[in-house]
């Protein structure tokens, strides 16, 4: 270990720079960053990790589960010799800068993943550790260690308090991650004050509970520091817990230890005085002295020698079957892929067909894993004999799905495997920051939800999906899919590997039959197209999933009524959103009156609809033929709405026989 003095200079320069950036900016959290300063500058000297290269792979994780700590994620990536230059630090939270508010994966080069809501970075590191582990069992041999990182992990007060956080952690201990290190800032400060306001257990109980190592230390005392950052290197078979008991704002003049340090600038007179007390010259902003940058850069050499020397170990002969398994997992080839097929007029609940895809895919793609918060029976997402993991594809969360969203977000970003998970569509509700964030970063992550509307029938209103679609349509950079049939199914799956974006796939539990093949005009993969064209039609009935076959029924009835109508199936709403205007027209005919279909609130669909046939209250327990037919989602529940919308008296008309 450094000397304490140079500790304690580095500490003292990242809690400068720091106060510095946030007073800049007239914006930003100093009290953590201070009162962390001591832990990272330590810290600094385990990491393995490479700033010439910030994708290296077996570089150690470091995540930020306090986003707000932004200033001295920053300070540290410039110390370090990551590039972002001091220039980047002074734009501290400007716009269009390098440095933004909370840290952003792809804007800022080091940063692993977006993390901003609390405990989601807690998540994200489980899930960078489960990455790991499986990566050990596909790479790894008794002569070679292709993967052998550690995972840390920065959290605080408020991370633990969120409930994600539990459901991540538990998970993590059943799983003995001993990879895993979580640094928690134990500082005892939220925003309202001392956290004995809301908050009183006992931490290091509750993680030895769940299966983790638990170490305390003063976490400004650099020797206690080192010590226990040196323990657990050598930690087998759990995960680590640091309980760092640390002063929020620590080395400020009077804000010291204060909660309104939180959450605003210090002000130029505390800065300056906290400089002067701590030997610096309190006229100097933004300093860092050559000795202090010279430690902290030499992360550059012991980085670079780090990665040459692995680079060296996996060019060896000998590995020449562990060289071949990393190329196929960094490269997947999406043209292996052997696609089922389906008989048309066959029913297939798309739950059923989806869960035939996603073994097809696995199959194909060795980097292809993941599981269901304890539904794969329901979800049909069963990998078959493909394993449990770590040893296997088969990742069961448990009921956790907020934690399962975020654990897969980090598999997706770790740099070996495309990531699905599932659960039913109506506790999506539960992954939504999840989601969210994987549509903030445009990662290649798949969304399973079954069970996609009234549908579910008698289990009720609080398991019928209603408003989720609607959610999920207005989130940017995310691509809902809700297929029609088996084989729309699988033209969604095929578009969805293309996109570098998320995906969500909205399921049913009921079967639907597989449509005719022919389709007059468009095609799947752009989100939307006419299956049913009819010469001087009037209107056009866009609709999804298990309503799109009604529709195509009901347009039958209404052509002996004199009501000519096009069929237009929507699977992926997002995607027919980009479609240019000539494309939709021919799709959707602007001169037909346009009704659109769909068991869900479908609020959006009046960008294109004159009339939505939807849901404008909760679902119902009963049967779900009852249920369709109650709300109107039947042969007969359209050609009413058709009539309604054209301002023609309801006829009753029944045919034996509907060519579709």
């Amino acid at each position: 270990m450094l000397q304490k003095q140079m500790l304690t200079n580095m500490a003292n320069t990242v809690r400068f720079l720091s106060a510095d950036m946030i007073q800049r900016a007239n914006s930003g959290h100093p009290g953590v960053a201070m009162g962390l300063a001591d832990i990272v500058s330590v810290l600094s000297l385990h990491l393995n990790h490479n700033p010439k290269n910030p994708k290296w792979l077996n570089r150690d994780r470091l995540v930020f589960s306090g986003g707000h700590a932004s200033s001295m994620i920053y300070s540290l990536l410039h110390l370090w010799g990551y590039d972002l230059s001091l220039d980047d630090l002074k734009e501290f939270r400007q716009f269009g800068s390098k440095t933004p508010g909370h840290p952003e994966y792809r804007d800022v080069p080091g940063i692993e993943v977006t993390t901003g809501p609390l405990g989601q970075g807690v998540a994200n590191a489980v899930g960078f550790a489960m990455s790991a582990k499986y990566a050990e069992k596909l790479l790894n041999s008794e002569t070679a260690e292709i993967i052998n990182h550690k995972v840390y992990c920065l959290c605080g007060d408020g991370d633990l308090e969120e409930g994600i956080s539990y459901e991540a952690c538990s998970l993590a201990g059943h799983q003995s991650l001993d990879n895993l290190v979580l640094i928690y800032d134990s500082n005892k400060i939220t925003i309202e004050g001392d956290t004995s306001l809301a908050w009183s257990e006992n931490v290091k109980a509750r993680f030895e509970a769940q299966g983790w190592k638990v170490f305390r230390i003063d976490g400004h005392d650099y020797s206690e520091i080192d010590q226990v950052l040196s323990e657990i290197k050598t930690e087998q078979n759990r995960p680590c817990l640091i309980i760092a008991e640390t002063t929020i704002a620590k080395g400020a003049d009077k804000m010291e230890g204060s909660h309104h340090s939180h959450g605003a600038p210090l002000g130029v007179d505390e800065i300056k005085r906290a400089k002067e007390k701590a030997g610096f010259d309190p006229e100097k902003d933004f300093f860092i002295s050559d000795e202090v940058l010279n430690s902290f850069r030499e992360a550059v050499a012991k980085g670079d020698e780090s990665e040459r020397a692995w680079k060296k170990l996996i060019m060896d002969a000998p590995l020449a079957e562990q060289n071949a398994t990393l190329e196929i997992l960094q490269n997947p080839d999406f043209s292996r892929i052997q696609w089922p097929s389906f008989e048309e007029g066959v029913g297939f609940a798309t739950r059923d067909s989806n869960g035939q895809i996603l073994n097809a895919i696995s199959k194909a793609i060795p980097s292809f894993v993941g599981g269901s918060a304890d539904l794969s029976p329901s979800n049909k997402t069963e990998l078959k004999d493909m394993g449990t993991f770590p040893n296997g594809k088969n990742i069961y969360f448990g009921i956790r799905e907020h934690a399962m969203g975020a654990i897969s977000n980090a598999m997706s970003l770790y740099g070996l495997f495309i990531p699905f998970s599932a659960t039913f569509f109506v506790f999506s509700d539960y992954m939504k920051p999840a989601v969210r964030l994987a549509a903030l970063m445009s990662l290649k992550n798949y969304f399973v939800w079954t069970h996609d509307s009234i549908g579910v029938g008698e289990d009720g209103p609080t398991h019928q999906p209603i408003e989720q679609m609607s959610q999920f349509r207005a989130l940017p950079n995310f691509y809902l899919f809700r297929p029609a049939d088996a084989s729309e199914n699988v033209a969604c799956w095929k578009k969805a590997l293309e996109l570098n974006a998320p995906s969500g796939f909205v399921l049913s539990r009921q079967k639907l039959k597989t449509l005719k093949s022919k389709v007059d005009v468009g095609d799947a993969s752009r989100g939307g197209y006419m299956i049913k064209k009819r010469e001087g039609a009037t209107v056009t009935i866009m609709a999804t999933g298990s309503e799109v076959m009604p529709s195509l029924q009901a347009a039958c009835h209404l052509e002996l009524a004199g009501i000519k109508a096009n069929i237009v199936s929507v699977p992926c709403f997002d995607l027919f959103n980009e479609q240019e205007s000539s494309y939709k027209e021919q799709v959707v005919d602007p001169s037909t009156k346009v009704l659109a279909v769909e068991a869900g609130s479908g609020i959006e669909w009046y960008r294109y609809a004159d009339e939505v046939l939807g849901m404008n209250s909760f679902g119902a327990s009963g049967d779900a033929g009852k249920l369709f037919e109650h709300f109107g989602f039947t042969i007969k529940g359209i050609k009413k709405a058709v009539f309604d919308m054209v301002g023609k008296e309801y006829q009753e008309i029944e045919i034996e026989d509907c060519k579709i």
